[in-house]
């Protein structure tokens, strides 16, 4: 089996080629060449025409196929619908960020998973079920394909696309360590962000491993009945062991936890919601984070103004905690959060990459 670039740190290429005579600067350059090129390094002074053939001869370069790309005409967030290494769509969103005319640029969301075994009531991957987890290179390509595909450089990436990162921990880890290598594509730590429904093992393996990313966990409710109705991960990692992991994340990392709170009117957003947040989380610096739902079948439907309105006072009141509302953009493509289905959203409206 070929070895495949983009699927390894340079640390791991060299260790897997070094008997091919790789040294570890030229591990950084075949980084470096498959990733911003999509091809193999030129001969130069520190690899010759030989070894550059039996590199070749070892690895491979392997790409995405992108089945379709269609762009928000509301907000420009543009959706790309991926094939990697099996038969099944999953999706990627380019998320722009040009409010500061002198420093534009563009936030990746990518997928980890086909599909989804979270089964999220709310969120229109979770009803997919669950086909497979990605390998890293195809969690890497995709922010390659966004970056080759617009003039803005990709300078976040957040994994809260299709799938639960953290039960595909590996792969996940290692497209991190990939995308912030400076021969990789030089996004920093702090700029990623992985977003996880409260898989505890997970949460503690980034704790043990300090990993430099931000990490968020999708909360909603603060009861957990009502939270196992919504999430059937409550099941397997009920709320107050949740909570436990992410204390203990804190005082490791020194990093104040931030919470995403799927907004779900006459659900969890009332006074008595507040009040439960409050007292869950007494004692553990947070930020929360307030999403409105995204729901294509009609059944959750988003605060009214006056509902949310009230939900932020009692926030205020009751948390003493940061509270922001993030915008979730391209729900006319289906690109929003807890929209994406792998499936087409209608006809390619720019050119292939």
């Amino acid at each position: 089996m070929p070895i495949l670039l983009k699927n390894f740190t340079s640390d791991q290429l060299y260790a897997a080629l070094s008997h091919a005579g790789v040294t570890p600067q030229v591990a950084r350059r075949l980084q470096a060449a498959a990733l911003r090129f999509g091809e193999l390094p030129t001969v130069g002074q520190d690899l010759s025409r030989a070894r550059l053939d039996q590199i070749r001869h070892l690895t491979k370069i392997p790409h995405l196929t992108l089945d379709e790309k269609v762009v928000s005409a509301q907000d420009g967030f543009t959706k790309y619908l991926f094939r990697g290494d099996g038969p099944e769509p999953f999706e990627a969103v380019s998320i722009p960020l040009l409010h500061r005319p002198d420093d534009l640029k563009q936030v990746a969301c990518v997928s980890s998973q086909v599909g989804c075994a979270m089964g999220c009531l709310f969120c229109a991957t979770g009803r997919m079920g669950f086909g497979r987890n990605l390998a890293a290179w195809e969690i890497v390509d995709q922010v390659v394909k966004i970056q080759a595909d617009s003039p803005h450089p990709v300078r976040g990436v957040v994994f809260m696309g299709m799938g639960e990162p953290l039960l595909n921990y590996d792969a996940v880890v290692t497209a991190i360590r990939i995308l912030s290598e400076p021969c990789g594509m030089a996004i920093a730590g702090k700029a990623i962000t992985i977003s996880t429904v409260g898989i505890i093992p997970g949460i503690r393996r980034l704790t043990a491993e300090r990993l430099p990313v931000r990490l968020i966990v999708s909360l909603n409710s603060a009861n957990p009945r009502q939270r196992l109705e919504l999430m059937p991960v409550e099941k397997a990692h009920p709320t107050p062991d949740l909570l436990q992991a992410l204390r203990e994340y804190h005082e490791a990392t020194g990093q104040r936890v931030t919470l995403a709170w799927t907004m779900m009117a006459g659900i969890n957003t009332n006074a008595d919601a507040a009040q439960r947040i409050a007292d869950l989380t007494r004692g553990l610096p947070i930020k929360l984070d307030l999403i409105d739902v995204n729901d294509p079948t009609g059944r959750f439907q988003p605060p009214t103004r006056e509902e949310l309105d009230n939900f932020r006072d009692a926030l205020r009141a009751k948390l003493a905690m940061p509270v922001a509302r993030r915008y979730s953009g391209g729900r006319d493509i289906h690109a929003a959060c807890g929209m994406l289905a792998g499936r087409p959203a209608g006809p390619i409206r720019a050119k292939d990459i």
